[in-house]
């Protein structure tokens, strides 16, 4: 095991492929051939003496090997970008929080803590991207991001099973709503059951293997009509505002709706919770960090 002549490169190339999840993503976003980061990769498992990744049809996993190494090349990385700032005599990154959140995230929670802290703490900057929650917590092994708001449906298992165990700090727990147009006859009521959902034209998009739809109701007993497939949230609540269907939501995001949508509760089924949790790595927080997590802390309690 021999890590002498190692690349920066090659500590590069591995990170974002332990980010991406595959070596086609990871390329494209280097900018490399597959075959390119493909080699990078086997020239750090020969220095390491064993493999780093698992190779599967779905994409990439860490090993135990991986993970060590992905821990230390990230520090060493940020190390080194850091000290890049310093010699160019640019602003040093200490006071710049990298925040990750799940799409709903972006409706109200987010924009609440982040006005608070440009209000509070005016000198720390936060900067933010969305993604799904296996996007993230890789975001979160690669060191690319600080803290992740993911989301979480029961039976609440932890988003990943390497090591260290990420550190989880359930924000909020709320009930899943739906959303239908002002108009619809559904709206003439505050609560429905899961029986009156039947031959409804939803408005949804494609999530996680785990769950076939995002925005159709889990406890469905009948293969759902999909009208409209829509990822972005507020794109679906404007269709659901033009008639064009129903979706569900989290009821967090009851304060954004727009004019013409009702959001009603759902009865008769089991009880449909979805959890907002913010995850990091273990450790003690940087202080500019333990701002952000705190302002995340304050707008989740605010609204619930």
């Amino acid at each position: 095991m021999d890590f002498t002549d190692v690349s920066l490169v090659a500590l590069r190339v591995f990170r974002e492929v332990a980010e991406r999840g595959t070596f086609t993503a990871a390329a494209s976003a280097l900018g490399y051939t597959q075959s390119a980061v493909s080699r990078q990769i086997a020239t750090l498992e020969r220095a390491a003496g064993g493999r780093l990744l698992e190779r599967r049809r779905e994409g990439v996993e860490l090993t135990a090997s991986g993970q060590v190494v992905l821990r230390n090349a990230a520090g060493i990385l940020d190390q080194l970008d850091a000290t890049a700032r310093e010699l160019a005599g640019l602003p040093a990154a200490g006071g710049t929080v990298r925040l990750g959140w799940f799409p709903s995230a972006g409706a109200v929670l987010l924009p609440r803590a982040s006005s608070a802290v440009r209000r509070t703490h005016p000198a720390v900057t936060v900067t933010t991207r969305e993604g799904s929650t296996p996007a993230l917590v890789r975001a979160l092994r690669a060191g690319t991001i600080d803290l992740a708001l993911i989301a979480s449906a029961p039976p609440f298992r932890p988003p990943d099973a390497e090591t260290p165990a990420l550190k989880l700090e359930t924000l909020a727990e709320r009930s899943l709503r739906l959303a239908v147009p002002a108009g619809h006859p559904l709206a003439a009521y505050d609560s429905v059951r899961v029986a009156d959902l039947h031959g409804q034209r939803w408005i949804a998009g494609p999530a996680s293997s785990n769950e076939l739809w995002m925005g159709v109701w889990p406890g469905l007993d009948e293969r759902p009509v999909v009208a409209h497939t829509v990822r972005d949230w507020f794109a679906k609540l404007q269709l659901v505002a033009a008639g064009a269907g129903i979706t569900t939501i989290s009821a967090s995001m009851s304060p954004a709706v727009p004019p013409g949508v009702k959001v009603l509760t759902v009865d008769g089924g089991p009880q449909e919770l979805r959890r907002t949790i913010l995850a990091r790595l273990p450790g003690r927080l940087p202080e500019p960090t333990a701002v952000v997590a705190a302002a995340l802390r304050a707008a989740a309690t605010e609204l619930n």
